[in-house]
């Protein structure tokens, strides 16, 4: 199981840009051999996958934020990002950390562990 906190999220206008940062705990594991990934969930739509990363550090993205985000990982620091450019009005929504234990085929994966989540809202 992991520990997942989320911070970053934010108000801003359409075209700007966010960092959503996730420190991840692992109890027993090392984080570094999860898939991580970020979710997001706007109201009244189901839940979706945004963007994945592996443990080698290869990345899948969903059409809707190809070009415009970029996840990463900081292994020493056991912590998940999201680098948000070009933000749109239909980016606006919470966003979710996800882990899963397996580092590989991420973005098939059913993540078991998840953060709070933090608000992402960008106006037009």
């Amino acid at each position: 199981q992991v520990q997942l906190v989320e911070s970053g999220g934010g108000s801003v206008q359409a075209g700007g840009s966010l960092i959503l940062s996730c420190a991840a705990s692992a109890y027993g594991s090392s984080v570094s051999a999860y898939c991580m990934a970020w979710f997001r969930q706007a109201p009244g739509k189901e839940r979706e996958g945004v963007a994945f990363i592996s443990s080698g550090g290869r990345t899948t993205y969903a059409d809707s934020v190809k070009g415009r985000f970029t996840i990463s990982r900081d292994s020493a620091k056991a912590t998940l990002y999201l680098q948000m450019n070009s933000l749109k009005p239909e980016d606006t929504a919470m966003y979710y950390c996800a882990a899963e234990y397996g580092g590989v085929g991420c973005q098939g994966r059913k993540y078991n562990s998840w953060g709070q989540g933090t608000q992402v809202t960008v106006s037009s």
